[in-house]
Order: C-alpha cells, then structure tokens, then sequence
C-alpha cells in the first residue's frame, strides 16, 4: 500500500513543475483590479468627473453606487480613486483616498480605525470609546488640510446591522472642518438599500446617484477574454469553456464574480486532471463543485437549532415524504432534541426557523390546500440529501442520529 507521505509528495511535485494551465491565476480573483475594465467606460467616466475637483483641492460631491453583486462597482471605485491618488501625488495636491470594506470591517469601530490609519493615525485594536476614535479622526484630519475621499464598500452590511449613525456623523462632519474635507462614495449590493437611510442621511449621501446594471452574456465574455489573456497560457482556453463560463453566470444575473470564479475552479480541475485544454466538461464540474462548496458552507454554519429543524425534514423526507407540514416537522424536531439533550424552541421560533432556511434555499415551503380544514405548509429539501449527511457527520452530536428512526413516526402510524 502506498505511503500517504509519498501520495503527497507526487502531488506536491506535479505542482511544483509548474503548471501548463495558469500564467497568473491571481488575475481571476475577485479583488484583482485590472488595467481595463469592460464596458465600464460611462461609470468610470461620471465617477472621474465628479472626484475630479479634489485635484483643486475643493471637496467633490458624495456619490451612493449601487448595483447587483459581480457588476464592477468596487472594481470601478478602487481603478478611479487609485489613478486620482496617483495623479493627485504627481500634481502635489493635498488628496487622500481610503477604501473600507464595511462587511469586513464589521463595526463602526473598525471602520473609523480604518480611516484614521489612512490619515496615519494610530489607534488600538479595541478599548476607545467610538466617539473618541471620531474626534481624533477630526482633529488629525483638520491639521492635514487635506481632500479625503472616503470609500465605503458594502454599506448596506454595516446599516442594516448598526444603524446609520455613523454615516449620519460622517456626512455632517465637514461642518466642523474648516482646513479639511470628506467626500464620501457609499457602494451597496441592495437596491432596497434607501429605505435603511434616514431622510437627511440620504439626501446628503446621494447628491449624485450611480447605478451599475448586470452584465450580460456578451459582455461577461469580454470581461473573461480579458482576464484569460493574462491568466491562462496561450490556446488552453477553448471558445466553448468561455462560452458557458458567461452563459451561466448571465443566468444567474449578469454575475462578473460568480463567472471569474467558474473560470478559475475549471482551470484548477484542468491542472489537477493534467489535461492540456480547459473544456466545457471541466467549468461544468466547476459549477457542481461551487454549488456544492456553497451549500455545504451555508449548512455547516447554521445555529445548532436551525441544523436539528433541517435534520427532522431529512428524516421526514426519508421515513415519510407525506408527513413533512409544520406540525410533524416540530414534533420530531422536539423528539430530536430530546436525544440531544437540548431545550426545544417555541412552535413559533421553529415555524421562523423554517422560513429563513426556506429563504436560504436549503428548505422548500409551499402551501397546500385541506379543502374545508385549510392550508397548510407542506416542507421538503431544497439541497441533496447527502450532503446534508456529509456536514451533519461531521459534527459529533449529530453523528449518533443521521440515521435515528422517529419514535414519533412508528407511535403515530
């Protein structure tokens, strides 16, 4: 039998020799900023015009960017604030620019430690009040007499969990500045976003207004040819991969991301294979091994409680399909539980449990008449039930009972 040292030495070395499929597979990765960005002209263009002024020193107008996920917002924002910053340090202009991830950043107080190290302001990791962090950040800013434009990513992650208080404070800050400016570019992935704002919030922050449409098939094939020229080695890519590459994040919804992705994941199944071609086989195993990794994902990091209710409709599903309404979902989801040893929720909690993973597409829920007894939900799988099987043994309290026989079940028949 083969040493599993060895196996992983041929494995190491296969890599090592370098591979015939990749030239730079970094440029495939969705924080890579390109020197060219396909049909983007008009929004770099608008976006260039409005931050141009701060080349004079005079603050520009905020700007709120939206559009769907993959549709280049922050691709667009960071390429114009990097060639401003560059042209603002060749013309000695007093600019500086600062991109935030909100999403990652998480907090208000991340967010505002961000900024001030982009001012080269030092501040701790945690233990300062979130208004002295901002006062700080005024008093250095003001001493700078400086442009700052600030970008803030994914805004919609940090209102919806945070409140607006810090962007009402950001957008009022300039009253208390005389020697320095902020100009602020809020980018959201929700549309639905405006409604999060307070009015004056609003009104500040969208003094102009871009939008970002989803690309389509065509163009999600140029933005591909693009980044293959530099990322793959001259006639590995066949025209068919592309196609389908594009055709299938076009379906989802003009997705840039989510077609750079399938692109790089079919590469890597191509280099792993050995085989010398990039074909339409290996981006559609590209988009099975994605969706597999997403809902495994999606599942492994469910609370304890919404991973039992998922468990009981697997088991209802496989002992009784008929079975599986709200009712039968809880009485065995209790019944589980109890072999757990854990608290069960209310009816209530578990009937929310059961829409946000019905949201999440892990679950379907579709209501079926009773006639003159009413309606009822009647719930079943929204994934493959082995993979709900992989992630639940993975986890030791669920291991015992993946293949639990409902008492419930045999007491009711």
């Amino acid at each position: 039998m083969e040493n599993q040292e060895d196996i992983l030495d041929d494995v190491f070395a296969q890599f090592l020799k370098g591979s015939r499929i990749f030239r730079n597979r970094e440029v495939l990765r969705h924080d890579y900023v390109p020197e060219n960005l396909p049909h983007r002209k008009e929004q770099i263009l608008r976006l260039g015009e409005i931050t141009a002024p701060a080349l004079k020193g005079s603050p520009c107008s905020n700007v709120l960017i939206y559009g769907k996920t993959g549709t280049g917002k922050t691709a667009v924002v960071k390429f114009v604030l990097n060639k401003l910053a560059q042209k603002a340090t060749e013309i000695g202009s007093p600019v500086k620019v600062c991109f935030v991830n909100c999403r990652l950043a998480g907090t208000e107080y991340r967010v505002l430690a961000t900024l001030c190290s982009s001012i080269n302001v030092k501040v701790p990791f945690t233990g300062l009040a979130v208004g002295e962090i901002f006062d700080r950040f005024k008093k250095h800013l003001e001493s700078q007499g400086i442009i700052l434009l600030v970008a803030l990513d994914e805004i919609d992650a940090l209102i919806k969990i945070r409140g607006d208080t810090l962007l009402y404070e950001l957008t009022r800050i300039n009253e208390s500045l005389h020697e320095s400016k902020v100009s602020l570019i809020g980018i959201s992935n929700d549309l639905k976003f405006k409604e999060f704002l307070d009015p004056r919030v609003l009104s500040t922050l969208s003094e102009e207004e871009i939008i970002f449409k989803p690309y389509n098939a065509d163009e999600l094939q140029d933005i591909l040819l693009e980044r293959a020229k530099i990322a793959f080695y001259d006639g590995v890519l066949t025209n068919g991969a592309i196609r389908l590459c594009a055709a299938l994040a076009a379906a989802e919804h003009g997705d840039a991301r989510r077609a750079l992705d399938l692109l790089r994941v079919a590469g890597e199944i191509a280099e792993r294979r050995g085989d010398g071609k990039i074909t339409e086989f290996h981006v559609r195993e590209a988009q099975e091994r994605i969706e597999h990794d997403q809902v495994y994902e999606s599942i492994k990091s469910l609370p304890t409680h919404s991973k039992i209710v998922l468990l009981s409709v697997y088991l209802l599903n496989k002992f009784d399909a008929n079975r599986s309404v709200t009712g039968d979902i809880y009485n065995l989801y209790s019944e589980l539980c109890e072999q757990l040893g854990i608290s069960p929720l209310t009816q209530r909690r578990v009937s929310g449990l059961i829409n946000e993973l019905d949201v999440m597409g892990l679950l379907n829920s579709r209501l079926v008449s009773l006639g003159r007894y009413g309606r009822t939900k009647k719930i079943s799988l929204g994934v493959p039930r082995k993979v709900i099987v992989e992630v639940l043994s993975e986890d030791e309290r669920f291991r015992g009972i993946i293949s639990y026989k409902p008492k419930y079940l045999s007491s009711s028949q």
